[in-house]
């Protein structure tokens, strides 16, 4: 059983899939290697990139973060201001410190191999690391990148066996199996996942974990409204946050369409300091990090009698709902889409805003369902394979999206004809009948028919 602290993970930008993903297979996969004697005979190490890796890892910082993850980096706790000198000192010195303590010869194009038309047989994101001793020993394991930060080993079971929940009092593997829970226990869904998450931790670190990640959510939005310029990579793309914020900050919301224009801010402010590899939070994934947060600030910051406890109520809701997508399909844009990380945080963010507003378990699992089906089909094609175009305003238009789902859900009884299991699966039908020129390869879609300038 999946914890909600492994769907919301502090990381950097701009991917989860291509940054967070590879920086923490390299680590692992030289931490697996130090525990062994011949870890002080390793002369030279190489990783091979297959599939959408290779074919948008540069566009998203794939590249980096494997150098950063052989130096010993972590993505949670690295120091985004530090990342550029880092990287010119490797690629300067053509040296690199394995784990921080071991310094080897490093050239980047030839230990650095891109293959995008091959793939590794378990996920579009593979990864091949090699690590060659003095005597000529090699040692070869494969990964895989399978979203939202997630890294599997080839030789690892379903995915979806996993988690830090083993013991969990409440386990359920589908929306029905929760809504039982609800309606035998007689608790709600946020008491159902506190209680899961009670297992492994005190209540009160739970609570502290949750008010870290709103923390940091807070601390994303703050930097996203106040850094202008232009973000890297080539498109030219202006930052708009803190154009919106300044203009918004005089005006009085008077209607509701200032409080959106308020939200879009929020996601755009998160998404462009995704875009510029800041620190930002999956939620569940890099590419959909603005809209939990965007929605989670409409909340506290504008609607009346918002709470603290009403934070943390939609946050375990928001990463229980998400659970579901992780157990049942997948959080991968490379296998399902951008309707598996934009549609899956709209869907995530309308269930958390309905808990949070004090809505039943039903409208709850209504407003999740609402959040995903209008966003089955949604491609993932990112133009010169950055994280910026659609995926900044996607962000914001899906943010709106989650707000009205739950307007929806709580105008409701809480009864409807599709079920929330029956739209994920419906999800992961679609995403496999994708084709893979729209699952984060830029070879199709918006990717092939903006010019970029």
């Amino acid at each position: 059983m999946y914890s909600v602290f492994e769907l919301f993970k502090v990381g950097i930008g701009p991917s989860s899939s291509h940054t967070v993903g590879p920086m923490r297979a390299a680590r692992a996969f030289l931490e697996d290697l130090r525990a062994r004697p011949e870890w002080d005979t390793v002369e030279q190490v190489c990783c091979e990139l297959y599939g959408s890796l290779a074919l948008t890892g540069r566009g998203h910082g794939t590249d980096r973060a494997i150098l950063l993850g052989f130096e010993g980096e972590d993505p949670g706790t690295i120091d985004p201001d530090t990342i550029p000198a880092r990287l010119a000192r490797i690629r300067a010195s053509k040296t690199i410190r394995l784990l921080g303590e071991k310094e080897i010869v490093f050239d980047e194009p030839m230990e650095l191999l891109f293959h995008p038309e091959a793939l590794l047989p378990r996920h579009s994101n593979g990864m091949r690391f090699t690590a060659i001793t003095r005597s000529g020993q090699r040692f070869v394991e494969e990964f895989y990148s399978i979203g939202g930060g997630f890294i599997l080993k080839a030789d690892a079971l379903d995915p979806a066996r996993g988690g830090l929940l083993p013991e969990a009092p409440y386990p359920y593997r589908s929306a029905a199996e929760l809504l039982a829970l609800v309606a035998r226990e007689g608790r709600s869904i946020p008491d159902l996942i506190l209680a899961n998450e009670c297992s492994i931790r005190s209540q009160p670190e739970v609570e502290a974990e949750l008010d870290r990640l709103w923390s940091a959510f807070q601390a994303c939005v703050t930097r996203g409204l106040h850094a202008d310029g232009v973000l890297p990579g080539g498109l030219k793309v202006v930052r708009r946050a803190p154009l919106m914020y300044r203009r918004l900050k005089g005006t009085r919301e008077r209607e509701d369409f200032d409080v959106m224009d308020w939200v879009n801010a929020y996601a755009l402010a998160v998404n462009e300091e995704n875009a510029a590899g800041g620190r930002v939070v999956t939620a569940p994934t890099n590419g959909a990090a603005g809209i939990v947060p965007a929605v989670l600030h409409y909340y506290r910051l504008h609607v009346k009698g918002a709470d603290d406890p009403g934070v943390r109520r939609f946050l375990l809701t928001a990463g229980g709902i998400g659970i579901l997508y992780k157990l049942n399909a997948s959080i991968s844009g490379a296998e399902m889409g951008c309707q598996g990380e934009v549609g899956v945080a709209c869907s995530m963010a309308a269930a958390g805003l309905t808990a949070a507003l004090g809505g039943s378990a039903a409208q709850i699992e209504n407003a999740a369902e609402i959040g995903m089906e209008h966003n089955l089909g949604l491609t993932c094609d990112p133009v010169g394979g950055l994280v910026q175009i659609p995926c900044i305003e996607r962000n914001a238009i899906g943010a709106i999206k989650a707000i009205n789902a739950q307007r929806l859900a709580l105008g409701g009884t809480g009864e409807h004809r599709v079920s929330l299991d029956q739209v994920i699966a419906t999800m992961r039908e679609t995403g496999l009948d994708m084709q893979n020129k729209y699952k984060e390869t830029s070879m199709g879609g918006l990717a092939v028919n903006v010019i970029e300038c």
